[in-house]
Parts: structure tokens; sequence; C-alpha cells
């Protein structure tokens, strides 16, 4: 099918059809929205008959599960793509500049991975130099902790320079992080919840994960290595995570499916998809601060898969509920140029990097602005775009 409006060479076409919740400055009211090209398309107002699964924008669409998921989709695709609708359509295309795009869902409860073994062994020979990089638990599990629901934000809010305690030559001291940095990272957004005491094994991974969307999990390093020992990040992570307005859902990629690497561990039975399908996904994602490329991080090259993050967080009996986001982790891939942290590129601060202005970076500095992006293979070729997300570093406040 191809759509009617004219948006040709766009990477937002109806193979992609990411969703947002966005209101306008005519009509405050959230709702649903679909981009298309450089418009958005109001759900409800062109489907009446979808209208209950659009209320209030993303968040209840998520609750109604994969045949609601599929069902929408389809009229969404058929009305943008059947010339026949064009009249019935086109009132209710929003021009991008003309919406607001908010926060996509209401972010039920958080939690971050470390799934790049790229990035998990770069940050090993950091810190751990006369040691294995990987720690032993590292290839039998993903590891994760829980972030903070409350402090995730959508794309474009400033983001105010964390203070904290960290540890310095002259003793430990209470101000503003200067070691501020940026994780590149793809976050899952799960719909269909579960029941307490029920895991979700890795077959039924698609029953319940909506679709995927671009994420900055920002990093106080000084903090957090101050604080993590024994119970892991805290302070150094909680002050914001930004992630994209748009999701971008499964059905958008079948063609960016691919084979995760090869397992070089035994895995125990609810983590082993050796009899499955297993599936990683390949995306091709760009890091800019100020205008300058810094990093292309490969999402191919991750070593835990979507399905073995979401059944290790349930594998005690923990249970989902619609709007839980969990997210991959910094993405890096092999070769420097494709390291997805300050942390990584600058080495620790050893190795500082130039931008295209002849500045140079270790980690941020206030009025820098991060923005990341990525595509992924379409089913007829080409591409398709899963939006941005961006935030800008504001100076630290002072205590109180």
């Amino acid at each position: 099918m191809t759509p009617w409006l004219d948006i040709k060479d766009s990477q937002f076409g109806l193979e992609a059809l990411p969703y947002a919740t966005f209101r306008t400055s005519t009509d405050a009211t959230p709702r649903l929205g679909v981009r298309i090209g450089d418009l958005v398309l109001d759900v409800a107002a062109a489907a009446a008959d979808l209208a209950a699964l659009c209320e209030g924008g993303l968040d209840g669409l998520l609750a109604a599960g994969p045949e609601a998921w599929a069902q929408v989709r389809t009229e969404v695709t058929r009305l943008l793509g059947d010339a026949a609708c064009e009249e019935q359509v086109r009132p209710h295309l929003v021009p991008l500049a003309e919406a607001e795009l908010l926060l996509p869902f209401t972010v039920a409860d958080y939690v971050d991975f470390y799934a790049s073994e790229h990035h998990a062994t770069n940050v090993g020979k950091i810190f751990r130099p006369d040691s294995e990089p990987l720690t032993p638990n590292w290839k039998h599990l993903p590891i994760g902790y829980h972030g903070r629901a409350g402090t995730v934000v959508v794309s474009g809010t400033d983001v105010v320079r964390p203070t904290g305690q960290r540890r310095t030559p002259d003793g430990i001291v209470d101000g503003p992080s200067v070691r501020l940095d940026i994780e590149a990272e793809l976050g899952f957004v799960v719909g269909v919840g579960s029941e307490m005491g029920d895991p979700v094994p890795l077959a039924e991974a698609a029953d319940h994960i909506f679709g995927i969307t671009l994420l900055n999990d920002w990093s106080a390093r000084d903090v957090q290595a101050w604080e993590y020992v024994p119970l892991g990040p805290f302070l150094g992570k909680s002050f914001a995570t930004s992630i994209s307005p748009w999701v971008l859902p499964l059905a958008a990629l079948e063609a960016a499916r691919v084979a995760p690497p090869e397992r070089e561990v035994p895995l125990v039975g609810y983590l082993d998809d050796s009899a499955l399908e297993p599936w990683g996904l390949d995306l091709a994602l760009e890091v800019r601060i100020n205008g300058t490329l810094v990093s292309e991080p490969p999402y191919a090259t991750m070593y835990w898969t979507a399905p073995q993050m979401l059944a290790h967080m349930t594998a005690n009996g923990a249970s989902l509920r619609p709007g839980d986001l969990f997210a991959s982790g910094t993405i890096s891939g092999p070769e420097p140029g494709q390291r997805g942290s300050f942390l990584e590129l600058s080495w620790s601060g050893a190795e500082p990097f130039k931008l295209d202005d002849g500045s140079v970076r270790t980690f941020l500095e206030d009025g820098d602005e991060v923005t990341i992006t990525a595509t992924a293979p379409a089913p007829g070729g080409g591409r398709v775009a899963l939006g941005e997300v961006s935030g800008r570093i504001l100076p630290a406040k002072e205590r109180p």
C-alpha cells in the first residue's frame, strides 16, 4: 500500500507509524497520534470506532493487548494508504510543528539493564584494569537495577546538573557532578501486564512488549562511583531519564530482527532460547553533542535480548503493569566510534574528544545538548526512523 500523502523518501512512512501522545494549542486534551511524514494523525478523530482505545493517549492502547494493537495499526494503515479515505482523514492531520508531544505513556515502573558485552567490557577495563572485565555472573543473567519512574521525562526536557556526594583527593564533598554523562539506550514499552507470582516465559514476550523508544539514561559518574557499593546505582542515575516521544511498535520491526551474538555460556532454563528463534534488532544509532556526531552504536551487537530481559525481570514472580519500561543499558559496539557513553568515548577522561567547533569534551558541560537518533531496516528496503531523544544540560541549583 502506498500513502496518498506526498511523503516521498520519508523514514516515517506506512512501514513505521510510530505512536505518540500529543495536544495542540487549540485543544489541550491529550490524544493518541500516529506520525506519517511530518504530520501527526489524530487517531480518534479520524476513526471514531477506535476512540475507546485512544482516550488520553497511548495508555489505553497499551493495556488493550495484541489483538487491539494489530487492529489499530491495520486501520491506521488503511486510512493513510487508501486514497478513498483522504477526504475523511486530511482534516485530522496535524503539522508536526503544531503538535506538543507529551510523555508518550504513563511510566509504571522503570528497570535498566546492562545488556551490551562491549559496554560492560569497556567499563570493566576502565575500573578494574587488573581483573577480568566481566563480572562472574554477567553471561549467566542479564544484570539490571530498578530506576525511578517519576523522573522519566520526554525528549526536549532540560536536565539540571545533579548535585551529590563524591569522593575527591581532598575528601568527600557535596556539590555538582563534574562527570556528567549520557547512556545511549533502547527502551522497551510493556503493554499487557501479568499476575504477581507468574513469570513471563521467553515465548510470550511479544504478548507483553508493545514497542520500543529511544532512551538516554543520564548518569553522574562521580556520584555513582561513591554510592553504588554494595546496593548499586541510586542518586547517580535517578535524577533524569529521557525518552523519545515516539513509540515504534514491534510490528514495524519484523525486517530488523537478527540473531543475537552466539552464547558462550549455557543458560538456565528460563533464559535458554536455543529451542526458539531468538531475536535481536538491527538498529543503527547516532549520538550527537551540539550537532557533532560522536558515536554510532549498533544495537545488533547486544548480548541479551528483550525477551530474556523480560523473562529475567519476572523470573521471581514480579508482576508487569501496562506502561512498564525496561531499558537495554548502554549500547556500545566493538569499535571506538561505537561507544554509547562519554565514559567510554573519553576512556574515563583520559582521552578527550573534539567537537566540530574545536572544543573538547570528556564529560558534559552546562549548555551541552545531546541528541540520539536511530533507524531500522524497512520491510521493502530502505529505513524506518525511531525519532529522536534530546536534552540540554542546565547548571546545578544551589541546595536550599
